[in-house]
């Protein structure tokens, strides 16, 4: 499903105030224009209540693929460190995090955005003039996507403003609801969600029973329902005809997207015209760098050493993020795939310079420490761990220069310069499925069952030959093992932050493992702060206040 054929109404989150209009002009693949309609008409024709709903899978675009959702959920963890070009340092440190945070107030905007639409939609479908059968599947997908909206609401930020009625109008109140009413009201909506769902669609991009399944099974999980988790996980891995990629790999080319791996994806279009970077209907604030920008934010800077100059394949490196030494290290490099799959290590010359032709080795990126005299016989540039990191995993380069993640990389972008590609983001695939069942066996007490989960992620991502050194006891498994083999299997995918927290290990594994925020980080910061636009909208500011620990 390619949103952007579709335009959905127009959201405004004026100072953090809900406020749902319709724009002039509403577009469709079939040039439908309802112009000078109210939202009571357009949305009790079929073709007006679609606009609807795609309008709800939008907001995802905010998050998936985009910076301030992977300084939001990837950052601030045990996995990475900030780059040069960081620029949410508040949410990668902990140093200055407070609700002047620009990320988390455009993600909070655009999240009861989303929520908003869904109310909408949940609340006109009875009117929307489509048959029964389809309204059944679309309060399907409203629910499921109103539930994943306030999941990430109530994990990032607490108990804060929550509703389940449209907002027409400016509203200038907030509530403080309980944590447990917002997940009672993520349940139902799941409940209703897995029943109403089709298990397959033709419209790829859009949420299905397994989807919702799957994603039931991780809202089990974190509310400590560990029997219930681990039998629905099973159930997706099992009943629907998903299979691991062959290879680890094979996860990552552009040319594999859509794969029997991938149980739900935020999909962009291969025409990135259609991908929304100026569109005054649909983002009216401005979408920022348009489709997936995955590919910009892990890159080492490259081009400024002999031999290399900027290219498609190598990327545009915007040097945000960099990987700390432990992420590094969680590989065995010689028996686990996914660390070749994962991290860039080397860079070919693309030009000819002074004792380096094209195609010779012209940089190398190393976790190891290479003796100075075997890099003095070398005519190529060498950054190991000596030069990046302390033995303790503490930054001492430059943070320009370090080991590229390369796994969200775009070979069929049409230019050096683009920032947009085409990647999908994957937000639920099976081998996520498969950890989060063996999470919920281990918690059950079943670390046999567990460890057969855990040892079918891992054989798909031994080295041929080497499976054997891959699978593990069930002695072996261990609330720990289980989150570094998902920093193994699943760094990057916008999942860290809610894994550390689901599991009460991210203050652990924070100050143990990324020395940049070891110091700064505190009790508090297990929720973030709200945005103060919004504490300055309110009028009832002596019941909505900021979250403790933040100013």
């Amino acid at each position: 499903m390619k949103f952007p054929t579709h335009r959905p109404l127009r959201l405004l989150l004026a100072a953090g105030a809900l406020t749902l209009t319709l724009p002039a002009c509403e577009k469709q693949l079939e040039e439908y224009n309802p112009s000078g309609l109210t939202a009571e008409a357009v949305y009790k024709t079929p073709a007006g209540f679609e606009t609807l709903v795609n309008a709800a899978y939008s907001y995802n675009r905010w998050w998936y693929g985009k910076e301030n959702g992977y300084s939001a959920s990837e950052m601030g963890t045990d996995l990475w460190q900030r780059g040069a070009g960081d620029v949410n340092p508040d949410l990668t440190e902990y140093t200055t995090l407070q609700g002047s945070s620009t990320a988390l107030t455009e993600l909070w905007n655009k999240l009861y955005a989303g929520v908003n639409v869904c109310n909408a939609g949940i609340g006109r479908i009875g009117s929307s003039g489509m048959t029964d059968a389809l309204k059944k599947t679309r309060e399907g997908e409203l629910r499921f996507l109103r539930a994943f909206y306030y999941w990430q609401i109530v994990e990032t930020w607490g108990g804060v403003h929550f509703t389940t009625e449209e907002a027409t109008s400016v509203q200038n109140t907030a509530n403080r609801t309980p944590v447990d009413t917002f997940y009672k009201q993520i349940f139902d909506d799941l409940t209703v969600a897995v029943a109403n769902l089709p298990a397959t669609t033709t419209d790829y991009g859009r949420v299905t029973k397994p989807a919702a399944e799957a994603f039931l099974a991780k809202m089990y999980l974190t509310r400590g329902q560990n029997r219930q988790a681990a039998d629905l996980a099973q159930k997706v891995i099992s009943s629907y005809g998903y299979a691991l990629q062959p290879r680890f790999a094979d996860l990552w080319s552009m040319t594999n997207l859509e794969n029997k791996e991938i149980v739900w994806a935020v999909n962009y279009s291969r025409d990135l015209s259609l991908n929304d970077r100026v569109d005054a209907t649909l983002y009216p604030d401005g979408h920022p760098r348009g489709a997936n920008n995955g590919h910009l934010l892990f890159l080492m800077k490259y081009d400024d050493q002999p031999g290399v100059i900027r290219d498609i394949p190598y990327g545009r490196p915007f040097n945000r993020f960099m990987p700390s030494l432990f992420y590094l290290n969680l590989f065995n490099e010689k028996v686990d795939s996914r660390y070749a799959a994962t991290f860039q290590t080397v860079w070919f010359a693309n030009r000819a310079v002074t004792n380096i032709a094209v195609g010779d080795t012209a940089i190398v990126a190393s976790k190891y420490i290479i003796p100075a005299a075997t890099k003095a016989k070398r005519k190529y540039r060498i950054w190991d761990q000596s030069a990046v990191y302390s033995p303790t995993g503490a930054v001492t380069g430059d943070r320009i220069h370090y080991m590229t993640m390369k796994k969200f990389l775009d070979p069929t972008r049409p230019t050096i310069a683009e920032e947009q590609s085409a990647r999908d983001a994957y937000v639920i695939r099976l081998a996520d499925v498969y950890l989060t069942a063996a999470e919920a066996e281990f918690k059950a007490g079943n670390a046999t069952k567990a460890a057969e989960l855990i040892n079918v992620v891992r054989r798909r991502a031994a080295i041929l030959g080497r499976e054997a050194d891959m699978l593990i006891t069930p002695a072996d498994v261990t609330l720990d093992f289980i989150l570094d083999e998902r920093g193994r299997e699943l760094g990057g995918e916008q999942l860290r932050w809610f894994d550390l927290k689901r599991t009460g290990k991210l203050l652990e594994r924070v100050k143990k493992y990324n020395p940049d925020a070891a110091n700064t980080i505190q009790e508090f910061h297990l929720v973030r702060p709200i945005p103060q636009r919004q504490l300055d909208a309110v009028s009832n500011k002596g019941e909505f206040t900021q979250n403790a620990g933040y100013r």
